[in-house]
């Protein structure tokens, strides 16, 4: 799925970028609502996320010129959190809104939740884009279920999501921060530490610390035992 990000501030939309790629999809930015216009007209993407706060001009005409132009679906990311903006956005053709700031797994979430309404293709090349398999772990979103080896490995929620997070890109090494940000949200404030401890209980649940390697003063990344 091709996903254009429609947003004047480059150091979020280059966050946005990173976190739908590696989450799958492939993801492209411009900078201001004509842009957006004239990519819509020339490569017809097949989801829009959408900023209200433009350089030349007001989302909200985004928003309506796109929906006149194609049916693909609109996801509004504004900081604007009025329900008078929510309101007109829905009325003008957007299939969502979120309000800023986000957690990147609310984003992809609400992405996954239009393309299915919309009956657009979720990606990796899958049949379920939600299911995570590598080796004989097996990590299944929807029903937040964990199986090693046939056998079903119980974890708490955050241990879950943190999991599910590595596995989105086995090998990757990602930071503390960024898996703090990710899996805990924009708003966490508390020590990193927590992600070490969650990481301990979950290499003592799946029974191998191989599972989940640590990158000495980086972060995590997850491995396959053997």
């Amino acid at each position: 799925m091709q996903i254009l990000v429609v947003e004047d501030d480059e150091s979020v939309a280059a966050g946005v970028v990173e976190g739908l790629t590696r989450a799958g999809f492939a993801a492209s930015h411009v900078a201001t609502g004509g842009h957006a216009l004239d990519t819509v007209r020339d490569s017809c993407p097949d989801f829009v996320l959408l900023d209200l706060g433009l350089p030349d001009m007001d989302g909200t005409d985004v928003c309506r010129a796109v929906r006149a132009l194609t049916a693909t679906p609109i996801i509004v990311v504004s900081a604007r959190d009025e329900e008078i903006d929510r309101v007109l956005a829905l009325e003008l053709g957007a299939d969502d809104y979120l309000v800023k700031p986000f957690g990147m797994r609310e984003l992809i979430a609400r992405i996954r939740a239009v393309a299915r309404r919309t009956d657009e293709r979720v990606p990796d090349g899958q049949p379920d884009a939600f299911n995570r398999n590598l080796g004989g772990l097996s990590i299944d979103q929807r029903s937040r279920r964990v199986v090693l080896d046939g056998v079903e490995v119980r974890l708490t929620a955050k241990e879950f999501e943190l999991l599910y997070y590595l596995a989105e890109d086995p090998g990757a090494v990602f930071q503390r921060r960024e898996i703090l940000r990710a899996v805990w949200d924009s708003d966490w404030y508390g020590t990193t530490k927590t992600v070490d401890a969650h990481v301990a209980a979950i290499r003592k649940k799946l029974g191998d610390p191989r599972w989940i390697e640590a990158v000495r003063g980086v972060g995590f990344r997850l491995g396959i035992p053997g």
